[in-house]
Parts: C-alpha cells; sequence; structure tokens
C-alpha cells in the first residue's frame, strides 16, 4: 500500500539563513498553516477547509513538524476533545516574509484563478491591503471600503491618511461597498486587460460617490507596479 513520504529536510551542504529558514519550516503546506495561523487560531478541521487537497495525515506531520520546530503550539481545555493550534512568537515573526511572497504573487500577476478554483476572501482582501501599503497608495482623504461576499463574509479596508488596514467587520458608514463574489473579485484585481475589467465590473453591485468608487478602482490596478 502505498503511504505519503514524510516530512523531510534537505541539506544544501552550503551555509545560507536562507535556505536554513527554508529547511526548518519545511514544504509548502507548511507555509500556508502559518498563513492561516496568522489571522487567529485555528482547528484542525479549519486547517482543513482553508487547506483544499491536504490530507489529514499530511497535516498531522506537518503540525507535529511546526510544534517540533517550535513554530506552532496547540491548546486545548481540561477535559474537552477540541484542540486548537497558535503561532508561537517564532511562528509569527514570519508573517511579514509570508504577506510578502503573497504580495508579490498578486502585484507579478503568477497567473489568474482556475475554473472552479475556489478562492478565499480572507485571503486575497488581507493580501490586497499590504498591496496597498506596499505600493505606496495613498489618497488625499481617509477612505473605507466594504466588501460582502455573501451575508457572513463581510471585510473593511480603510485608509486612516498614514497606512491602510483591513479588518473581518463591516465599516458602519462605508465610503464605498462592493457586493460581489471572491471569484469575481479576485479576477478583476489580477486582470490586466481593460475590456474584462469593465465586464467583470459590471457584474459586481458597487454603491458610493462616483469620486470615492473611482480612487477605489484606480487603487486596485496592482499590476502598474
Amino acid at each position: 500500500m502505498q503511504t505519503e513520504p514524510s516530512f523531510r529536510h534537505f541539506h544544501v551542504q552550503h551555509f545560507c539563513p536562507l535556505a536554513l529558514a527554508l529547511d526548518g519550516i519545511g514544504d509548502h503546506w507548511s507555509f500556508l498553516i502559518v498563513r492561516d495561523l496568522l489571522r487567529e487560531p485555528q482547528r484542525f478541521t479549519d486547517l482543513q477547509r482553508y487547506l483544499l487537497g491536504i490530507t489529514p495525515k499530511r497535516l498531522t506531520v506537518n503540525l507535529r513538524t511546526l510544534e517540533s520546530a517550535g513554530i506552532v503550539k496547540r491548546e486545548s481545555e481540561a477535559g474537552r476533545r477540541e484542540v486548537w493550534y497558535h503561532l508561537t512568537e517564532k511562528g509569527a515573526a514570519l508573517g511579514p516574509a509570508i504577506m510578502a511572497l503573497a504580495v508579490w504573487s498578486l502585484e507579478y500577476n503568477q497567473r489568474m484563478p482556475l475554473p472552479g478554483e475556489r478562492v478565499y476572501p480572507e485571503h486575497m482582501i488581507g493580501f490586497i491591503g499590504a498591496s496597498l501599503n506596499r505600493r505606496g497608495i495613498r489618497l488625499a482623504q481617509p477612505a473605507s471600503w466594504v466588501f460582502f461576499f455573501g451575508e457572513k463574509d463581510v471585510y473593511t479596508i480603510s485608509f486612516d491618511g498614514a497606512k491602510w488596514e483591513v479588518s473581518p467587520t463591516g465599516a458602519e458608514h462605508a465610503d464605498v461597498s462592493v457586493r460581489t463574489t471572491p471569484e469575481v473579485w479576485a479576477n478583476f484585481v489580477l486582470s490586466s486587460e481593460l475590456e474584462e475589467r469593465q465586464h467583470l465590473l459590471a457584474s459586481m453591485r458597487v454603491s458610493g460617490p462616483e469620486e470615492r468608487v473611482g480612487e477605489l478602482l484606480a487603487s486596485m490596478r496592482v499590476n502598474d507596479v
């Protein structure tokens, strides 16, 4: 019977801090586990939901390896089977590196979402906020944009005059509101074709003063770097 390979480390036969870091973290699943734990603590089933394609055995192996490396810790209440996974201080320190990789991919458009490929709004919105800060996008006035991806998934991107922030809640008095699907939004952000962007924009429900809507649309041109 075929079994999954165990988590392996590779010695590159030269000293390099980057090589040591990659060896300590492991494969791409480990990076994605850290990505999801950066938002908030997760249960095993929560991680499975976001890590489409991972098997329970692979997830268990990676979590144990991250625990051994001091990147992840598990917590459970006495008398309860439910286990929550948290990042340690060492694990949380990976945040800027994880975010930088995601923003690099977003801005240099590795590829568009494939048909049928699941898009999670918490991934796209968070990375867009980081991209706005990295690109130095500044508006003449504070702004708040609220995104509705269905009834439950609501996020706000706000600008306070100095930096952008993302929160998993809806702003009470947003300057612009956008109602769409995660898939449509991802394609709109990543597309560099004007005609396609206009088609995708027409499928959304965007409301707000024309000037404020224009600020949002201009800021979302992530490929103009």
